[in-house]
């Protein structure tokens, strides 16, 4: 499956990155993924189906994790071959990279696992494209390591890098613009997710709040400063999620924030 690579020197669209949080079942992936397809066709815009086989980073334990890592990981597989496009999914620990790598294209490493040598190099050695998000605790600069770790299994491996807020306090995440240049300065496609830099982490309550109001507006900041790509998660009803409802974008309003970011690439190119 061709995979997006693009910088923001190049007369190219932005890219996107979307699905649900998790896997719920086959006619949820299903219908977002044939939905945003749709969209994403009509404006040019190259799509990767997103969706988690697995939650393990779960505050309570009983809240949602998945619905049975290869039956999930199968769904991927069959939205991918359907629509055609790149998949990609979490992995958490180094065995998982060899077992969920037949199933997708891209294997992502959750922010707080970012410094995990081991995990980096098991999914450098699949030969996947590797989505590595940028810790809450990190720097952009200080990405470059991830990166040399990925490389050094894997030199011709794809990595892309994803933003998604630092730490700011004990609840809340805050954008830091300058993220993105200096992690596009490693030569990589670098990605702003518009969705969980909005999170309210570590509530009281044991569930994760959000300000899905403001993804909008991290989106059209991230296109301004020069994004590669946008990672959104998106729900046909946020509310009844299973997992990251309080920050997903309801998925009737995508095609409109595509239309604003798409204006704002071509007027920055």
């Amino acid at each position: 499956m061709l995979l997006p690579y693009t910088t923001s020197q190049d007369k190219a669209p932005f890219f996107l990155m979307a699905g649900s949080c998790a896997i719920e079942s086959k006619d949820l992936a299903y219908e977002i993924a044939e939905r945003i397809k749709h969209i994403t066709d009509s404006m040019g815009i190259p799509f990767i189906f997103k969706g988690s086989y697995r939650k393990a980073n779960r505050t309570k334990i009983d809240s949602f994790t998945g619905i049975g890592d290869i039956l999930a990981l199968e769904i991927l597989k069959e939205v991918g071959a359907h629509y055609q496009v790149p998949t990609v999914t979490d992995i958490h620990e180094s065995a998982e990279a060899a077992m969920a790598a037949p199933y997708v294209d891209i294997l992502q490493i959750p922010a707080f696992l970012c410094r995990q040598t081991d995990l980096l190099a098991a999914a450098a050695q699949t030969g996947k494209a590797v989505n590595i998000k940028k810790g809450q605790f990190m720097s952009g600069a200080s990405m470059k390591f991830a990166v040399d770790k990925v490389k050094y299994e894997n030199p011709e491996a794809l990595v892309y890098l994803t933003d998604r807020g630092n730490s700011f306090g004990y609840g809340d995440l805050v954008v830091d613009f300058r993220n993105l240049p200096e992690m596009a300065a490693f030569q990589v496609p670098v990605i702003m997710d518009c969705t969980h830099s909005l999170q309210r982490p570590n509530q009281g309550s044991g569930i994760t709040g959000g300000q899905p109001a403001l993804i909008e507006t991290i989106a059209k900041a991230a296109i301004a400063v020069g994004a590669d790509g946008l990672f959104i998660e998106t729900h046909p009803n946020p509310s009844i999620a299973k997992s990251d409802g309080a920050n997903m974008l309801p998925l009737d309003q995508l095609e409109g924030l595509l239309e604003k970011l798409v204006k704002i690439r071509e007027a920055i190119l």
